[in-house]
């Protein structure tokens, strides 16, 4: 089994394996050209991105620094925005769904190392999917971990850590990471406390 397939198919697989640490700095080449382009550079940004993620979907913007293990393994739908230091450990596939908003200083891991010491000072690591659903906004600093599933339209909170599934339109915080409500009538008038959405405006 080649190391391709160990990762696809959730099996312990090793980082040490020959040609892993030359390929990883292929892809700390691309992202450093990424992440010293000028503001103006837009069109140079959006080449990039297209080379080097599996799915770069239309109007993707990702604001430098960006990070990723691979970006071959992840796929972003269309109109994705996310704000600085965007972090994803892509060893396994991360599918991100469309008008999908990331805050500053998200991660999102597909990896993990299994908690047997031994294993881990081996270098012994682990991918399974993440899948965040269609026009999902994720909060300032939250972690979202291995085979985790994200549903359309909910919120995850600022600093939360992401440990299962979430369904769709609810507000989910905290860590680890509970569902706190749903997204209903009150958020259809007012966008923040007792702040009021302008008519016109939806």
């Amino acid at each position: 089994m080649t190391l391709e397939e160990r990762i696809r198919s959730q099996k312990i697989y090793f980082c040490t394996e020959e040609g892993f640490a030359e390929a990883q700095r292929e892809v700390m080449e691309i992202l450093y050209d990424y992440n010293h382009t000028r503001p103006s550079e837009t069109k140079k940004r959006e080449e990039i991105l297209k080379k080097f993620l599996a799915e770069a979907g239309e109007g993707l913007y990702l604001e430098p620094p960006f990070h990723a293990s691979w970006g071959k393994n992840t796929h972003f739908g269309a109109h994705c925005y996310a704000n600085f230091n965007l972090t994803l450990v892509d060893d396994g596939e991360i599918w991100i769904g469309d008008s999908v908003m990331f805050a500053p200083n998200v991660t999102v891991t597909a990896t993990g190392h299994p908690v047997e010491p031994e294993l881990r000072k081996k270098t012994a690591q682990f991918s399974i999917p993440v899948r965040i659903g269609n026009n999902v906004w994720i909060g300032a600093n939250a972690v979202i971990l291995p085979g985790v599933t994200i549903g359309d339209n909910s919120v995850i909170g600022a600093g939360s850590v992401v440990t299962k599934d979430i369904p769709a339109n609810v507000v989910a915080v905290g860590n680890p990471c509970r569902v706190l409500r749903e997204i209903g009538e009150k958020d259809r008038t007012y966008y923040f406390r007792d702040l009021k959405i302008e008519d016109g405006l939806k």
